[in-house]
């Protein structure tokens, strides 16, 4: 293929980091071992209005089964192909239930984002840390893996070693050179024939409206005629899109932590950087109030110094126990995961420590929660996979060498420390399908208030994505949380849970605007 100049920004999107749960994963383990015995229950499916051709999905019998001593799990059947759901091919969607501890007050589907991340895991492993006690005592609490993630049929592309390689592998040709863009091309290529040669034909149905179609699905399975719906991050985009496929079903949503859906992926990579610039910031201000912290002086002579350890590992990538190398993309990989949230700064400071130190372990430690590999070296889910599957086929490629432009330079402007490395190959050019997404706004006229809740200095999906959303919708209500981090709801501030929790449990809309400091 012919190569385009290389100075233009790398596809990134927001993803619900693992260390953001990571501290709370041991509680939610600990939790499911307290003996709790709870008779499952199985309600009518709902299957109004719903066709001929879709009817056996909607009543299919939900085969329940124990999955700890607080949990049931089931595996439905949904159409591959939702424009053509009589054509015989399907897949299978798993689900994890935590029935109410009180009056039940019907189901509450809850994604944790990425798109990848496993809802299955974020509940059966954390929830007390996806919910309130107050939600989760009147909801069935659901969480399910969506189409290509996880325990679901789920893509597949490269085992444990191909995956080093693909995200810790050294480029030895110099930044930003033709031959260095060449070869990233490449990798992407492979990446992408694994893909396709790996998952089972399923690669051109992994979609968002997919998924929501999904999502419906599970809906009326469950027999709760409306839904109700906790989505985090990318969790956002797809409660979004339900909302505008069944607005007369989207009675109670929450979308935390909103993606813009009308923002395009190039608009996407330049507000990110700047996104994680400012939150680099606040983190460097307050790591200069620690005797622990490896810089001096003002912010920014710290940040001078920051950089110049990032431009050290770009030139000599710093070797690992293990027989990895850190480079600075790993290492830019490592800063980012702790930017989400203010509880995993003490690690990065950690980390940048030790990396001054000729030690790179606690950043490949950072970089490695953000894949998903475990100590060992495998992998312990596909999220990455279904991360590059969903954002390929719900993002258009973009192709405007003068905007690529712009971008850059808006980047090297406002995001000067991640600058040097935000640039590189769209994977998304070698995909094997065609994108089948639009990115424009969504208005779902006719639906329930929506509950858009947004932090003030978020990296990962800054809070001006929020304020659009509440805006576009034609019932969407803006709850701000002021404050550092990725998303709003059950964080410890009190006035944003109790927003959504009022919404939730009683239909009380919050005040369109209400700002929680």
């Amino acid at each position: 293929m012919n190569l385009r100049s290389p100075h233009r920004p790398r596809r990134t999107f927001a993803m619900l980091a693992g260390l953001a749960a990571a501290s709370v994963v041991l509680t939610g383990c600990l939790a499911s071992l307290i003996p709790e015995t709870t008779e499952s229950t199985t309600r009518e499916p709902d299957t109004a209005g719903v066709s001929a051709e879709l009817e056996p999905f909607y009543s299919q019998e939900v085969s329940w089964k124990q999955c700890g001593a607080r949990f049931d799990c089931a595996d439905l059947t949904a159409p591959l192909d939702w424009d053509n759901p009589g054509d015989g091919n399907t897949i299978s969607l798993a689900i994890v239930r935590h029935q109410a501890t009180g009056q039940h007050r019907g189901s509450l589907l809850v994604n944790p984002g990425g798109p990848g991340g496993s809802g299955y895991d974020f509940i059966a492993q954390s929830l007390d840390y996806a919910v309130g006690p107050d939600l989760i005592e009147s909801f069935d609490v659901i969480g399910f893996d969506p189409r290509g993630v996880g325990r679901s049929t789920a893509v597949a592309c490269l085992d444990d070693e191909q995956n080093d390689e693909y995200n810790y592998g050294v480029i030895d040709a110099p930044r930003g050179t033709p031959e260095w863009e060449a070869d990233i091309t490449e990798r992407n290529q492979k990446y992408a024939d694994a893909c396709d040669a790996n998952s089972d034909g399923i690669l051109p149905y992994i979609t968002t409206v997919n998924s929501a179609h999904d999502m419906d699905l599970i809906r009326g399975v469950l027999g709760d005629e409306t839904l109700n719906y906790l989505g985090y991050s990318y969790g956002t985009f797809l409660g979004a899109t339900y909302a505008k496929l069944y607005p007369e079903r989207a009675q109670r949503l929450v979308l935390d932590g909103a993606i813009d859906p009308a923002v395009p992926g190039l608009d996407v990579g330049t507000t990110q950087a700047i996104g994680f610039e400012s939150a680099l910031r606040a983190y460097l201000v307050d790591c200069l109030s620690s005797a622990k912290c490896p810089f001096s002086g003002s912010i920014d002579e710290a940040l001078t110094d920051f950089r110049a350890l990032l431009a050290t590992v770009s030139r000599s990538p710093m070797p690992n126990g293990d027989g990895r190398m850190l480079t600075v993309d790993t290492m830019v990989t490592g800063v980012i995961t702790a930017m989400y949230s203010e509880q995993s700064w003490p690690y990065l400071t950690q980390g940048l420590n030790a990396a001054l130190q000729g030690d790179p372990s606690v950043m490949f430690a950072l970089a490695d929660s953000y894949n998903d590999r475990g100590p060992d070296g495998t992998y312990l889910s596909n999220s990455a996979e279904a991360f590059r599957a969903y954002n390929c086929m719900d993002y258009p490629v973009e192709d405007d060498q003068a905007a690529e432009d712009a971008a850059m330079k808006k980047i090297e402007a406002k995001a000067p420390t991640f600058a040097p490395y935000w640039e590189g190959p769209d994977p998304c050019e070698v995909w094997p399908y065609p994108p089948a997404g639009v990115r424009e706004e969504i208005t779902a006229t006719g639906s329930g208030p929506i509950v858009v809740v947004g932090t003030t200095n978020d990296p990962a999906t800054p809070y001006e994505w929020s304020e659009s959303l509440a805006k576009q919708l034609d019932n969407g209500v803006l709850v701000t949380r002021v404050g550092e981090g990725h998303t709003g709801y059950n964080k410890g501030n009190s006035c944003v849970d109790s927003a959504v929790e009022d919404f939730l449990l009683g239909g009380t809309v919050p005040k369109n605007g209400l700002r929680c400091e």
